[in-house]
C-alpha cells in the first residue's frame, strides 16, 4: 500500500445541546472536537488533531463548521464519509469530506462567517424537535426598532463591549450584515463578520431583543462602543438559539 500525505476538509453539522462546545477541553472528552480527533485518531490508529474554523460555544449548533487535517493514506474519501458517520455520535454529521491543497487552514482561509440566532416568540413553547433549537422568549418584538439599531453595528468596529472576555489581544472586527426576519412565531437574526469575541453574537443578539422589548433604546449602543463595557451592553441570549450558519472562504490560489 502507499502512503499518501494528504490534507482532508470536513464539513460538518451538529446539534451541540449536550457539549461543551466545539473546542477540545483538557477536562473533558465530552466536545465535537474531541469526538471527532477521538473518532478519526481510532480510524487511523494514529494520533490525529482537526483545525476548526470557529469555535461554537457550549450548547450552540452549527450547520458549517468546516475543519481540515492532514493523515498519511491512501483511502477513498466515500469511504471515510461513510465510515465517520457509522461511529461518531448521531448528533455529529459530517457532511462532505474533500481532498484539499497542502495550505488549506480552516482557520486562517475563513474570511467571514454568518451564525444565525432563532427566536420563538409565541407564548406558548415550541414543540418538543424544536425547542433544543431556539430561545423561547414567548414575548413579541418590536422589529422596526431592532432594525433602527442594526446600523450602529455595522462596520470595523471596537467589540470589546459586547464580550464576555476581557482580552489583550486584538477585538475589533468588522459586521459586514445584519438581517432579521420573521417566519411565523419565529424571529430569525443572521451575522456576518469577519469573526466574532466570545459570546459576540449572543450578546448583540441579546441587546437587540432589549431593545425590542422596550427595555433599551439603541442610542445606548453607542454609549458601549464609547465604554467598550459589558455591564453597559445587553444580556447573554442562550445559547440553544444560535447556529454556526455559513462559513465563507477567500480563494487562494
Amino acid at each position: 500500500m502507499i502512503e499518501l500525505k494528504r490534507n482532508i476538509k470536513l464539513t460538518i453539522a451538529y446539534d451541540g445541546s449536550k457539549y461543551r462546545g466545539w473546542q477540545r477541553l483538557k477536562n473533558t472528552d465530552n466536545t465535537i472536537q474531541g469526538k471527532i480527533e477521538q473518532c478519526l485518531s481510532k480510524y487511523f490508529d494514529t494520533d490525529i488533531s482537526i483545525i476548526g474554523s470557529s469555535r461554537t460555544d457550549a450548547g450552540a449548533h452549527a450547520l458549517d463548521q468546516v475543519a481540515n487535517f492532514h493523515v498519511d493514506t491512501d483511502i477513498e474519501l466515500d469511504c471515510l464519509h461513510r465510515d465517520l458517520n457509522r461511529y461518531l455520535p448521531e448528533d455529529i454529521i459530517i457532511v462532505t469530506v474533500e481532498d484539499v491543497q497542502e495550505r488549506f487552514h480552516s482557520r486562517f482561509w475563513s474570511d467571514k462567517k454568518t451564525y444565525l440566532y432563532r427566536i420563538h416568540t409565541n407564548p406558548i413553547i415550541p414543540p418538543l424537535f424544536e425547542r433544543h433549537y431556539v430561545f423561547n422568549l414567548g414575548k413579541e418584538l418590536n422589529l422596526d426598532k431592532m432594525n433602527e439599531a442594526i446600523p450602529l453595528f455595522i462596520g470595523k468596529k471596537e467589540f470589546q463591549g459586547f464580550s464576555k472576555r476581557k482580552v489583550k489581544k486584538n477585538t475589533v472586527r468588522t459586521i459586514e450584515n445584519i438581517k432579521i426576519e420573521q417566519e411565523g412565531d419565529q424571529i430569525l437574526i443572521y451575522l456576518t463578520a469577519d469573526g466574532f469575541l466570545y459570546n459576540m453574537v449572543r450578546i448583540i443578539v441579546g441587546t437587540l431583543i432589549e431593545i425590542g422589548l422596550g427595555d433599551r433604546n439603541k442610542d445606548t449602543i453607542k454609549h458601549i462602543f464609547e465604554t467598550e463595557s459589558r455591564e453597559q451592553a445587553g444580556f447573554t441570549a442562550p445559547a440553544e438559539g444560535l447556529v454556526l450558519y455559513k462559513n465563507h472562504f477567500e480563494e487562494k490560489k
